[in-house]
Parts: structure tokens; sequence; C-alpha cells
């Protein structure tokens, strides 16, 4: 024992390591094990600490909580803990007091890789003979857990929390953001990158990033190799998270312990200074010990029975809800108020806007892996009232087969609609009987979010994300091409709704090149004029491409980092997103805040919204094919607006031929103005505001094939 440090009982809460000005205070969950070893370290390249100190499960425990206060230590000490108990995997217990574990509650971890630095002859610990003749693992192949000093100069910052229905959402990459030489950043790749990035994003238009997971994972723990020229593959995407409460520390571009929790508050105290939210992706729904031949980390080492749910008639065996390996028990009391306490830190000391929860369904399942109708941790994240006015989006499915898009339990929660994505892939591709489909979608998709109180803004309108493809390879290629993914192209999905327009892949031809640049723009256009939230994926705006790689988490290459260079060679895109983008936030009509009334909300003869088939007539919405229009009354779609919006006529044609299109008269003393036609060549294409084109016939309009078009009134 050191004997500048003087051991006390300490406190039960707050949960983790807290560093005061006398010490540090260490707390930690654990029902079922009989002992708590707790390892602390000078490097965090050390293979054996310089202090160890056994709890005494008399005095440094209270209920099922470990806790002791070490006077004398300071922030930036580094610790591990161990735990001893039975290791009985039939009734759930994997406990193994030669195993060094991490503190779930760990704000930081040391940038060593676990997985990286495994030894050749390595086997799953519980199997291993050093072990069972009680030899303690080696630390340094372990990441080391830091004590955090919480002290920051926020310098007033607060989350900014836009309404939804007023956000645009890009997801991104935190690393691929910058990581390519070409993004003109002195810091590529990290939190002080993406901070350089704030100009573009400002430019852009858009309110709200939606990180990729950044909570502390292990890259190297992807074992694959790319079979073209050897070398070894990563877990890029980062959706296997080792530490919930800690920002990743490679992703700092000060690599020395704890600087990542620093470096993070300054890229949220920066972001939030542009006026642009960040959401976090996070994965509540499995972590990184995999299942019965995993690694064993935290939960497993700590109390296995808790925090997984496992197979009834065996519990050695991990049910497998999320298609990784385990699935955490979501509603166990416990790991219920675990997940609360981690959404608040990220919310009060990490000052984030929100969330965006991987395979959302599986928080909604009990300990037995059903699905609940009332889930409690759903309806607690819903209803708590630190996290009251954060955005929570769901992605309401899991890998066990529960899909919930539309009935994703809980009060107030978003999701991502990919019934949005479906249906305007297929209506854009030329698919037969989709102008039904397609006008659901305009609308804010009320079948889905109507019957259960939500309002439009619930469904976060996507066209593509960092699962599939990227909106150039939608319409660059008609399959997937995974074959640098080790898998032999066996994974990925198949059901893409894409279309290559004549050559798989990048082309030369001047007529498929402007097809697919109308495509894209069609796509977009569809996207941000809809009512509900936007999300866009970064680097869509000026056709960002993955070579037709629908799977690339593994790629941690300039596959995948974005090619800013494409900026310049696709300026007529990046144009016409980024003046959409600022149209929509403009005009009040395209977020409103209740789904169409269809009759006329305003007293001025005209519906909210109107549908036109070609013919200027109301559709036969059972034959209506290929083409759908519909007039906007942007009077009262504000509500407490100072002045009406405009009124709007927008046109779809995805036919093969050119559409002549009877349309309405515009409203008495004023009309019809030609704004945006995706037909047309830039700068014609989308026209600056006040220089708008006045219609020559003014109940007439010529729509070409495969082009949208947008005509405003004034």
């Amino acid at each position: 024992m050191d004997s500048a440090l003087r051991i006390t009982q300490g406190k039960p809460l707050p949960f983790g390591a807290s560093s005061t000005e006398k010490g540090v205070n260490f707390s930690l969950f654990s029902r079922h094990a009989s002992s708590i070893i707790l390892s602390i370290f000078k490097n965090q390249d050390d293979s054996e600490p310089y202090f160890t100190y056994t709890f005494d499960p008399e005095k440094d425990r209270t209920g099922d909580i470990w806790h002791i206060f070490i006077e004398g230590l300071q922030a930036g000490a580094l610790y591990l803990y161990r735990a001893d108990g039975p290791f009985a995997p039939e009734k759930g217990h994997r406990f193994n007091k030669n195993i060094y574990l991490l503190d779930p509650y760990a704000k930081a971890l040391t940038a060593t890789s676990l997985f990286r630095n495994l030894p050749a002859d390595y086997v799953t610990p519980a199997d291993s003979l050093d072990i069972k003749l009680g030899k303690t693992s080696d630390a340094r192949w372990f990441p080391k857990c830091v004590v955090i000093d919480d002290s920051f100069d926020w310098q007033g910052d607060r989350p900014l929390n836009y309404p939804l229905r007023k956000s645009i959402l890009y997801e991104m990459h935190l690393k691929g953001a910058t990581a390519n030489p070409n993004s003109d950043v002195h810091n590529p790749g990290t939190y002080r990158g993406l901070m350089e990035k704030i100009p573009y994003f400002k430019d852009l238009g858009i309110t709200s990033i939606e990180l990729l997971p950044l909570q502390e994972f292990d890259e190297y723990e992807n074992t694959n190799t790319n079979p073209k020229n050897g070398e070894r593959l990563k877990n890029f995407w980062g959706y296997s998270t080792m530490a919930f409460f800690a920002p990743k520390a490679s992703y700092a571009a000060d690599k020395k312990p704890g600087k990542c929790v620093t470096e993070f508050k300054e890229m949220i105290r920066e972001m939030h200074r542009a006026g642009i939210e960040i959401i976090l992706d996070i994965v509540f729904n499995h972590t990184a010990e995999g299942n019965e031949h995993g690694i064993t980390m935290n939960f497993r080492g700590l109390d296995n029975s808790i925090y997984y749910i496992l197979e009834k008639s065996n519990k050695s065996y991990y049910s497998n809800y999320s298609g990784c390996g385990n699935t955490l028990n979501c509603n166990h009391p416990v790991v219920r108020d675990f997940i609360i306490d981690c959404l608040r830190y990220w919310v009060c000391e990490m000052h984030v806007d929100g969330f965006r929860f991987d395979l959302g369904s599986i928080l909604g399942r009990d300990s037995s892996g059903n699905l609940l109708e009332d889930p409690p941790v759903l309806r607690r994240i819903a209803e708590d009232p630190v996290l009251r006015n954060t955005k929570i989006i769901a992605e309401a499915w899991d890998a066990g087969g529960a899909y919930q898009v539309g009935s994703f339990p809980g009060g107030r929660w978003a999701e991502w609609n990919d019934r949005f994505r479906d249906d305007v892939r297929k209506f854009w591709r030329g698919d037969d009987g989709m102008s039904n489909a397609l006008a659901t979608r305009l609308a804010g998709s009320s079948d889905l979010y109507l019957r259960d109180g939500r309002k439009p803004f619930h469904s976060v309108n996507f066209l593509t994300s960092h699962d599939g493809f990227t909106l150039n390879d939608l319409v660059s290629y008609n399959g997937k091409h995974n074959e640098e993914n080790g898998e032999d192209n066996r994974d990925g999905s198949d059901n893409n709704s894409s279309y290559n327009y004549g050559y798989e892949g990048p082309s030369t031809n001047p007529a498929i090149e402007k097809i697919r640049s109308r495509q894209v723009k069609n796509f977009i256009f569809t996207m941000l004029l809809s009512q509900g939230t936007p999300m866009l994926l970064a680097g869509d705006e000026f056709r960002r491409t993955q070579n037709g790689n629908n799977n690339a988490y593994c790629q941690d290459n300039e596959s995948t980092w974005i090619d800013w260079n494409l900026r310049n060679k696709y300026q007529e895109i990046f144009r016409f997103t980024k003046r959409l983008i600022l149209f929509r936030r403009k005009h009040h009509a395209f977020m409103r805040p209740e789904f169409f009334q269809g009759k006329d909300i305003s007293f001025n003869s005209l519906p909210d919204i109107t549908w036109f088939d070609e013919a200027g007539v109301p559709p036969d919405w059972n034959r209506i094919n290929h083409f759908l229009a519909y007039r906007l009354d942007g009077s009262h779609a504000e509500i407490f607006a100072d002045t009406d919006d405009n009124d709007f006529f927008i046109m779809f044609n995805s036919s093969l031929k050119d559409k002549t299109v009877r349309i309405p008269l515009p409203p008495s003393g004023k009309m019809w103005y030609r704004c945006i036609d995706t037909s047309a060549e830039a700068p014609d294409d989308f026209m600056s505001p006040g220089e708008e084109e006045i219609l020559p016939v003014q109940n007439r309009y010529i729509l070409p094939a495969r082009s949208c078009a947008l005509l405003m009134s004034k």
C-alpha cells in the first residue's frame, strides 16, 4: 500500500470514481460478488498496479454497492477492478478474481487496444489454464479507467434543444468526417478536427449532427482481413460499446489519459456556439463482451446474471436479440438506472442535445426477451425530468424479429422511418403503384404516427444512412459490392431498391451521369420538402461514394472517409442541397406541427393540402401511377406566426415520359413562379430568391421525365 494514500469508508453514491480536493470516492455495484479488489496504476502500459485494496464486505459495502474513499489520490489516476465470486455459468455467474474489469461508470479509458494486443495463443479467459491456476491477467493489454476532473469552463453553454420539426439532422462518423488527407484540417479524425469543419456545417445549413457511436469501443475486435490486400479490417462504426460514459480516447488529438473528455466538451461548446446540436448514437442493446465465447471486460465479471438476458434453459448461453452475441437486460431495475444515469451524464455533464438508440426495440424486452406493452425503461426515458427537452430517436426494430416502426412504445419517441426510405426509393426507381405511398410519406406518415397521438416530426425521414448505400451508390449500383469486407459478399442487405441507369459503378457516360445527378436531386428534394424531420447522410450533398459497399462497418480507410474533393466535382449537387435546406428552414409550410386536416383550417376556402393527378383533378388513388402533385396552402401553417407562408404547387414525375400538367389557378391577386425544377441545368434548377421565373402560362406546366418541380405563389 502507498503510504501517501489513506482508505476511508466512502459513499455508495454516485457510482464510479468521483474526484474531490481530498481524494477519490470509488463506488461499484455487484450483488453476487463475494469480494471486490481495486487496483491503481501509475502508467497506462503498466503490467502491475502500484496499489491494491480488497474491499471489506462488512464496512465497505452498502446493500449491493461496494465503496471506499482514498485520501491523497488525484484526478488522472488509473484504475481497474477485479471481482471474486461463483464461477457457475449454468447459474448465470462468471466471476473470476484474476481478470481485470472496467468500471461500468468510467468516464474515460486509456487509448489501449485490448484486442490488438491479445497474445497469439489467447483463449477465452474462463478456459485458460493460467487463470484456473490463479495467475492474474496481464494489465498491459487492458485499457485503464481514468479518474476525471469534471471541471470545465463551459462559458455559459447549454444544450440547444431545437424543436424536432425545425431540425435538419446530418448523420456522420466523427473520425470519417476528417480522416481523409484532403479534409484540410490540422487534427484529422478527431474531436478537434470536427470543430475545424464548423464553417462548412454552418454554410450547409444543417441544425444537428448525429454522430455514430463514440462511447469507448475497440476497433480491433474485428479479426477479418481484406481479401484484396490482406489488411486487417476494423470495427469502424463502433457499435460495440466497452464503456458507456467514456468518449473514445483515440478520437482525441491529445492522447494523454482523460484528455478525450476535455476535447469532447470543447467540441460541444464550439458546435453550440455555432448553433449546431450534437446527437449521439448510443448502443444500449448489447456490449462488446460478446457471447459465451467472448471476452470478459466489465458487466460479465461484475454481475452477469443481472446485466444480460440469458437463455432460460441454460444460463451458460446468451440470448441474442442484437445479432452481436448478447443482449442487455434493459428493464432490470439496476440496468434501467444505469441507462438513465448514463443519459443524464451525457446531457448534464457533456451537454449533448439528444440520442439515437440503436436497435431500440431491445429496450422494450423483459428479462425473458418478451416485448413489453409499456416497457419501464422506455417510459422512464421519455418522462425523465432531466431529459425532458432532449431528443430521443429510436431505431424501432432489432435483430430478434421485433419491428415497431409507428408503434414504438414509451410516449414522445421519434423514430427512424424506414418506410419513408423504402417508399421514396421505389417511387423514384420507377416501380409501379407507388404514388399512393409517396403521398402518405410526403404528408408526414399519418398512417404510422397519428393513432398514438404523435406528430409528423416524430417521423425521422431518411433515404440513406451509415447502414446501406450512400445516395450516390443508390443511383450507381444495382447490387451490393461488399467483397472487401472479407465475408464473400454475403453481408449487407440485398433489398436496396437501387438502380444504376445503365452501367454498374462509376461511369464516364455523360447521359448516365446526368440522370444520376438528377435522381440525387429528386431524392433530396423529396426528403427535405416532406413533413417530418429530415436526416441527410454526410457527404450525400456532393455524391460521396463507398464504391457499392452497403455494409462498410469494417472499412476504416479512404473508401469510407469523406472525400472532400467531391464537393468541387459535384458543386451543382452541393448548391442544390444547400439552397433546399435554407428553403425548408425559411418556409414553415414544410414544418407543420400537426397532420393535415384535408379541409379549410385557415378560412380562405382552400384545404391545407389538395392532391392532383396530371390532368389537374383529384387523383383516382386506385389508378394513379408514376406521378403525383399537390397544392400546399401556406396560410396558418405556423401557429402564432406573424405572417402566412406562400402557397406551393409541387409535382413529381418518376415515369419515362414528359408530362403536361394542369395546375390550379394561384390565389387571387398572385401568380405562380417557378422556383425549383430538377430537370433544368444549374443554376436554373433552383432559382435565387427574388429571381423566380413567372410562368408564362399559369394553368399548365411541362414536367420532364424523372423530375420534380416546385411552384410558389407571390
